[in-house]
């Protein structure tokens, strides 16, 4: 009789690898909402990511800042070569030109770098994780919202308090230009969250409804630039109110409209708009509903939103 073969003893090990409970502070909705921000400035500005990703936002800061840095040392000729009234004389531009003069540049910029703080998320699925409990739809689009406006605040501020400054230490009487112009600090930052507020909201909206960046910027630089030229020339062919109602539709005048009511003066690029003509109650409801309006589509088209 065959002895049955021994089973081979079992052999193993137990390894503590030393899992424990989470003992610490549980932060809940408000450290996953700032998260969310956070995270929205350092793509909007490419930190953390490849050089690429760095240079665009760089390169549209960098016109904005030439641009600035061209009108101080316009004005600065003119100081030295007419007079301290030399800037007024010439008819330079100032604060209240300069986001007309720099529009287009901003909106592309918020056109090009919107869509990636929503675009990104919906392709690679990564929305899902963001939306696990206690994050909310709402949570995520008003943080990555509040991330971008950010960067667009400041996008437009720089080059506007680097002109400041500029004409500030240029003029021949430093304190003498402060104690005369020093309205225009503020003027000048409500008149750029203004037009922060418009491009960071319509960039979004756009972007919510495609996952391809590209898609959302041709789209939007295109409706920007197309709606230029279509409403200016229909609008001086119609004349009148219908003229005047027609070139409200011209999307980059819209905040440029709310620059010149801040400012107290037309500037060079709203001076041929017909829209310039119209109450100002109708010209600030009108960037309103340009604005809100998105804003709650927006919301909406997120709220909802479960992974």
């Amino acid at each position: 009789m065959t002895a049955r073969p021994q089973a081979p003893e079992a052999t193993g090990a137990v390894f503590d690898i030393g899992y424990q409970r989470y003992t610490g502070p549980r932060e809940g909705r408000n450290r996953a909402r700032f998260a969310v921000y956070k995270d929205g400035v350092r793509n909007a500005l490419g930190i953390g990511r490849e050089t690429r990703a760095k240079v665009l936002p760089g390169l549209f800061v960098g016109l904005l800042l030439v641009i600035a840095m061209g009108m101080v040392m316009a004005a600065g000729a003119a100081q030295r070569l007419i007079g301290p009234e030399g800037p007024s004389q010439l008819d330079l531009p100032s604060h209240s030109d300069y986001y007309g003069i720099a529009s287009i540049i901003i909106f592309v910029f918020g056109a090009v770098v919107g869509p990636e703080m929503l675009c990104p998320d919906r392709r690679n699925g990564t929305i899902n994780l963001y939306l696990v409990r206690p994050l909310t739809g709402s949570d995520y689009v008003i943080a990555r919202w509040a991330a971008f406006v950010s960067v667009m605040s400041f996008v437009v501020w720089l080059p506007q308090i680097v002109l400041f400054v500029g004409l500030t230490m240029g003029s021949p009487d430093p304190f003498a230009y402060l104690r005369q112009h020093w309205v225009d600090l503020p003027r000048l930052l409500l008149s750029g969250a203004a037009m922060a507020a418009y491009t960071t909201t319509l960039s979004l909206l756009t972007a919510s409804f495609t996952t391809r960046r590209a898609y959302a910027s041709v789209f939007l630089v295109g409706l920007f630039v197309i709606t230029t030229p279509f409403t200016t020339g229909l609008a001086s062919e119609i004349g009148g109110s219908a003229g005047q109602w027609i070139s409200m539709f011209n999307l980059s005048n819209i905040p440029v409209h709310v620059n010149d009511l801040i400012f107290g003066e037309i500037s060079s690029v709203t001076s041929v708009a017909p829209a310039r003509e119209l109450s100002h109650p109708i010209l600030i409801g009108w960037y309103f509903l340009w604005t809100v309006v998105p804003g709650a589509v927006l919301w909406l088209r997120y709220r909802r939103m479960t992974p």
